[in-house]
């Protein structure tokens, strides 16, 4: 049996979340201003669609493992 690769109008098998800004803000119990700047400061991924900004769930959750490793050192 043959896998075909999934063409452009396929959705892939496992989607990325992508979150706002104010989900962002609740997940962390941070600000907007404090949110802007780890976007700003690259210490949280993210990607701008049009003039919205959208964070990968896998980048938050990398940048909270960052940071509790750092506080663990």
């Amino acid at each position: 049996m043959t896998m075909q690769a999934p063409t452009a109008h396929q959705r892939p098998s496992t989607p990325e979340e992508l979150l706002t800004v104010p989900q962002v803000m609740a997940r962390l119990q941070l600000g907007r201003s404090a949110v802007y700047d780890l976007l700003r400061t690259r210490q949280l991924a993210s990607i701008t669609l049009g003039r919205s900004r959208r964070i990968p769930v896998h980048a938050l959750t990398d940048f909270i493992r960052t940071r509790l490793e750092q506080d663990a050192a």
